[in-house]
């Protein structure tokens, strides 16, 4: 009998101590959203990988043709001065064609992951990242900003980069390739002077 209190007792403290226990879930989740929601970029800090894909064609000419035609003739009269005056004549002419035609285009395809740098308040997000590359002592850097709304990011976190607004891209890139593409101080110097 003496047994059995103390075994009631006992589980009469586990009991109590029970209540007390909070239940946790096997899968933690960090941003105390559902387990069932997807892992979009959403927070500040948030990674977001822009598939860059863009292309950009400009095509402008120009056609301008003028002309002008004159001509001055004075003869002799009739009478006295038909004999003095002798036949004089003069004759111009002005004409100006002029051709034009700019054809600038320009492509690139990347990927960069980039980070949520600002959220703001209508469900868009501020990103911004940077990618360099060293090949060979030549140096290539990408860097991107912008504006991506939260329901144009996949369910992979990548977002195209036609649908960033406010883009700002810039591929740049040193070392000796980059540099012999520019021309030369004295080329330089006569395409100034002239």
């Amino acid at each position: 009998m003496k047994y059995s209190r103390i075994a009631v007792l006992l589980l009469i403290i586990c009991l109590a101590a029970a209540g007390q226990v909070w239940a946790s879930s096997l899968f933690p989740l960090d941003n105390g959203g559902s387990m069932f929601a997807d892992r979009k970029a959403r927070n500040l800090g948030d990674l977001v990988t822009v598939i860059i894909v863009e292309q950009a064609q400009a095509r402008q000419s120009a056609n301008t043709s003028t002309g002008k035609d004159s001509q001055v003739q004075v003869g002799p009269g009739l009478g006295v001065l038909a004999d003095l005056i002798p036949l004089f004549g003069m004759g111009g002419g002005d004409s100006f064609t002029a051709t034009g035609q700019t054809t600038r285009g320009g492509s690139l395809t990347a990927k960069v992951t980039t980070k949520v740098v600002e959220v703001l308040p209508n469900d868009t997000l501020r990103i911004e990242g940077r990618q360099s590359i060293v090949i060979n002592g030549e140096e290539q850097e990408i860097i991107l900003r912008g504006i991506v709304r939260s329901q144009d990011i996949a369910a992979d976190n990548t977002v195209l980069s036609p649908f960033v607004a406010d883009a700002e891209i810039s591929f740049v890139g040193t070392g000796i390739v980059a540099d012999k593409n520019n021309p030369g101080i004295i080329t330089r110097i006569f395409n100034w002077l002239f």
